[in-house]
């Protein structure tokens, strides 16, 4: 019966709301810095959105590494806004990673991961917004974009790459993504769920999402990082105090005449700022440039990806820090052999960076609490997860917005295991309209984007919960 519906499902190229067919897919056998010939099937690409496709979305496809047809299908939303694809691809969730031990600034070695999540499902890594990675627009006015107007961006590409690859149609599919990007999922999700409602084809196998460590409703994110720095010691029982009475616990905007309050988040300050905020166990990296916009180390900073994308180098008698591992993918990208494997179309992105700040992004959705709600009532299972060592974006930010829907408590906090080692702590929420559960699960010792530090358990996290298994 599936392959009686092939024929059907390609005519729908042509047919459906004047959608123009996606360039035609590279398949990339081999990579510069991996030798041999890759040992998973690779397929990159752009797919036109927006007004006559003057936007021009690149992504890269990996097959599942275990059974295509039958897998999950994902696909991959990094954060920032504007972090690149390749930021998932190779540091995440992806097949490669950089060989980091052997980096000496020339053209990185590429070694396999173990823990990709190309394991157990096929994964879209998109460059999204337009002037993330290599996606750009065919005019300087295509340049602006927003929470809302690179949502249905990226949900015409998804519907476009479905039909131009009719054989993962029926492919249960997950929208994943963290940091920012954890914004804009349940967003997709969301605008995915309401296209089917209105018969839209083609009809997508959307069955859930997942977020890490998911921007929410960025105040309120923010307001958590205080008393999160006094749980973990960084603050005393004093300072928290002082900040919280002082404070009335609103620690985003204080009132300028409100003297008390902005003494004692300065006091806060002073013992955080050289605390690194994605992962505070890790090194603040010594800077050779001064900060990008957006990258102060005040405690209250904006929730950008990246703060630290400067070229960054510590002496040989200090350990390296873990930033510096980022230079190898702005060396790797912007090399003439990487891009022409990878077919990026010439002059398009004179020069890659791994999060562009410079974008034109509005920010127009303050909180997506609701568009959680919304799919938790429409049936839709969710995994929401935490790196626990991450101030940016802190686990009881996230479990406070969590408690706020209209679920109720299925299994209460227990720890979860790998190996008979805890992985994490994790809790089980039950949707009071549909059979839906939401499962939240910290990631012990990871930090903002919790598989870079945690890849092995992060994997098992994700096997199991694909897999309908408890952790």
């Amino acid at each position: 019966m599936w392959l009686a519906m092939k024929p059907f499902l390609h005519f729908l190229v042509f047919l459906f709301v004047g959608f123009k067919s996606a360039d035609p897919q590279s398949i990339v056998e081999n990579l510069p810095g991996y030798d041999g010939t890759l040992p998973f099937k690779l397929e990159t690409g752009y797919i036109g959105v927006g007004e006559n496709d003057e936007v021009q979305l690149f992504y890269y496809f990996v097959e599942s590494e275990n059974d295509p047809a039958r897998d999950p299908l994902l696909i991959w939303l990094s954060g920032g806004p504007g972090c690149s694809a390749l930021t998932g691809f190779f540091y995440e969730t992806g097949p490669l990673g950089f060989d980091f031990e052997k980096f000496d600034g020339s053209l990185p070695s590429l070694v396999l991961n173990p823990y990709s999540w190309t394991k157990v499902a096929n994964i879209i890594f998109l460059d999204y917004p337009v002037g993330a990675g290599f996606s750009y627009s065919k005019s300087t006015r295509g340049y602006s974009s927003s929470d809302t107007s690179s949502t249905q961006h990226n949900y015409t590409f998804l519907r476009k790459w479905l039909l131009a690859h009719p054989e993962f149609i029926m492919n249960r599919l997950y929208v994943s993504g963290d940091s920012y990007g954890g914004k804009i999922v349940p967003m997709l999700a969301l605008e995915i769920a309401k296209g089917n409602e209105a018969g839209l084809e083609p009809i997508i196998s959307l069955k859930g999402y997942t977020v890490g460590n998911p921007v929410t409703n960025e105040d309120e994110d923010i307001n958590e990082r205080i008393p999160y720095a006094h749980r973990l010691a960084l603050i005393s029982d004093k300072q928290f105090e002082r900040a919280r009475i002082s404070c009335k616990g609103e620690y985003v905007n204080p009132d300028p005449n409100n003297v008390e309050c902005l003494f004692a988040l300065y006091i806060i300050n002073q013992c955080t700022k050289f605390v690194n905020h994605y992962q505070i166990l890790n090194l603040i990296c010594k800077e050779i440039q001064t900060l990008p916009e957006g990258g102060s180390r005040i405690f209250l900073p904006s929730l950008v990806d990246d703060p630290i994308g400067f070229l960054s180098l510590s002496s040989q008698n200090e350990p390296p820090c873990h930033e510096h591992t980022y230079l190898a993918s702005n060396v790797w990208a912007n090399d003439e052999t990487v891009r022409e494997a990878l077919h990026i179309r010439e002059g398009t992105v004179p020069d890659w960076t791994r999060c562009n700040k410079s974008l034109s992004y509005e920010y127009d959705i303050k909180s997506v609490v609701e568009y959680h709600q919304n799919l938790s009532d429409r049936g839709f299972q969710a995994l929401v997860y935490s790196g626990d060592h991450d101030i940016s974006v802190p686990y009881i930010a996230t479990l406070k917005w969590i408690r706020k829907l209209n679920v109720s408590m299925y299994d209460e906090w227990r720890a979860w295991t790998v190996d008979g080692q805890v992985a994490g702590y994790t809790e089980l929420y039950k949707s009071k309209i549909k059979e839906a559960y939401l499962m939240f699960a910290t990631v012990k010792g990871g930090g903002h984007t919790a598989p870079e530090y945690k890849p092995r358990e992060c994997l098992e996290m994700m096997r199991r919960w694909l897999s309908l298994f408890p952790l």
